[in-house]
């Protein structure tokens, strides 16, 4: 009761085009099945496998995981930043577009790049309900964060 869900998609591919050394347009899908609790911050007491499970399941229904298996973000414009680059694009989830903002942060690891951006979703954006029981009392909040963190090795064409 009361917990703060760390989440994890476990199943998801990014592609990026390049047009010359720079982004030109990214995409990202996640499979929504493989939606996984992590843990559960807070609450009376630490959550257990089958409260992980029902949590799932929840998930999963509210995502209408039959119908809509995937999540995808497709940015069309890709603007440099100072720390790395602003995705501007479609945010499609349970079958709604809606544009979508992200600030993608880029680190020069020397033979890696690690990236890494958090942004907020409004889950009644996409026709998700949050969920909730006990006439509200325990509820998902609407706004969710959702955090991404990658490392992908150099390729010999793009080492600067």
């Amino acid at each position: 009761m009361g917990h703060r869900l760390t989440i994890a998609m476990k199943r998801w591919q990014a592609t990026v085009a390049w047009a010359d050394i720079e982004p030109a347009t990214a995409e990202l899908a996640v499979e929504v099945d493989s939606f996984e609790v992590l843990r559960g911050e807070g609450g009376v007491k630490g959550l257990s496998g089958p409260e992980k499970a029902l949590v799932k399941s929840n998930a999963l229904k509210s995502l209408d995981a039959g119908r809509y298996p995937e999540i995808r973000f497709t940015a069309d414009t890709i603007d440099k930043t100072d720390d790395g680059y602003r995705l501007t694009g479609g945010l499609h989830i349970r079958g709604r577009l809606r544009e979508h903002v992200i600030d993608l942060c880029t680190e020069d690891l020397g033979d890696a790049w690690r990236m890494s951006a958090e942004s907020s979703v409004r889950q009644t954006d996409y026709g998700v309900k949050p969920y909730s029981l006990l006439m509200g009392s325990v509820q998902v909040a609407d706004e969710v964060s959702v955090s991404f963190t990658a490392v992908h090795a150099k390729d010999d064409r793009r080492r600067d």
